[in-house]
């Protein structure tokens, strides 16, 4: 998988976290995700589903990690406190491509595990 970081990560671990929260998500690493999220995850895909705790964070995972992400960008990496935020773009094997904003609340300030994402995500042609 080919990797663009646009986004200035500066000295900041929780921005450095959420590079590797979205490499993980794009490469397919579920332990990764699994230990970087609550137990009581909120996970909301507008205009799609809520997904509500690791149980079912695990299964959507499972359910999505069937396609492969052949390009990840991320163009900003935005912390303040407890609230964060990503966007970029992904590109599948198939061709695919997926623009995508998620919105993140992480269960401290000190950034390490996430409680909670709003995500949206828009085909691209």
């Amino acid at each position: 998988m080919k990797v663009h970081i646009h986004a200035d990560l500066g000295h900041s671990p929780s921005k450095v976290f959420l590079k590797e929260f979205n490499m993980a998500f794009a490469n397919g690493d579920i332990k990764f995700l699994l230990n970087s999220i609550t137990d009581d995850i909120s996970w909301t895909i507008i205009g799609d589903k809520k997904i509500d705790g690791k149980a079912e964070f695990e299964a959507a995972l499972k359910e999505i990690s069937n396609g492969k992400v052949a390009e990840l960008t991320l163009d900003k990496i935005i912390t303040h406190g407890r609230d964060a935020a990503a966007c970029g773009l992904i590109v599948m094997e198939n061709g695919r491509r997926y623009a995508f904003s998620d919105f993140y609340e992480f269960r401290n300030t000190n950034g390490d595990r996430v409680k909670s994402i709003i995500s949206h995500m828009t085909n691209v042609t």
